[in-house]
């Protein structure tokens, strides 16, 4: 029998942060720059601006093991490089059979989903919406807005995070900003 203790959390829907909080993971410009299309664009912020802070993750102490269900909420700041939105680095999970729930709580975003063969979907997000990541698909959330793009992700806690497939490969589709809006192109340099 599992002897992790029952627990009581609360989740500021307009800031994001639980409470009690265990633990904060940021993600700065300088640390996650590869990711973007246009490293130029990234180069001229890190010498203008220094470190921006791209997005920051909320994470619980629930056990990562089969029998729990870690949550947490992840923001993602406005902004964009180059045309490129702000966005997490994204992952396949270490056991490509499971899935993932995200609840949109707050800010406008999208939650892109992408398949092995680099098939590529798009969700909408905004509070209230749910973004169903399939087992088998890896996943990258955007902040298509002008606030904050707040969710709330749950998974299973034997689900382990493969960040090293999508830093070797990238997604087959990339979500830039034009004057209509979020736009969906693809990426000459996605490797299969």
């Amino acid at each position: 029998m599992d002897n992790h203790e029952v627990t009581i959390r609360s989740v500021d829907f307009s800031t994001g942060v639980i409470s009690p909080s265990y633990r904060v993971l940021r993600r700065t410009l300088r640390e996650i720059a590869p990711i973007f299309w246009d490293q130029e664009a990234a180069k001229s912020i890190l010498q203008a601006e220094g470190d921006r802070l791209i997005y920051e993750v909320h994470v619980t102490e629930i056990p990562e093991s089969i029998e729990h269900l870690p949550f947490c909420t992840t923001i993602i700041y406005p902004g964009c490089v180059g045309e490129e939105y702000h966005m997490t680095k994204g992952h396949f999970h270490s056991q490509r059979q499971r899935a993932e729930i995200y609840l949109g709580l707050s800010g406008k975003g999208a939650l892109l989903i992408q398949n092995e063969e680099g098939e590529v979907r798009m969700i909408e997000m905004e509070k209230g919406t749910i973004g169903y990541v399939p087992p088998g698909w890896a996943h990258r959330t955007v902040n298509t807005g002008e606030e904050p793009f707040i969710f709330f992700a749950v998974y299973p806690g034997d689900a382990g995070h493969d960040y090293k497939t999508i830093e070797e490969q990238g997604f087959a589709r990339r979500l830039f900003k034009d004057q209509h809006g979020p736009r969906l192109v693809e990426s000459p340099n996605w490797r299969k």
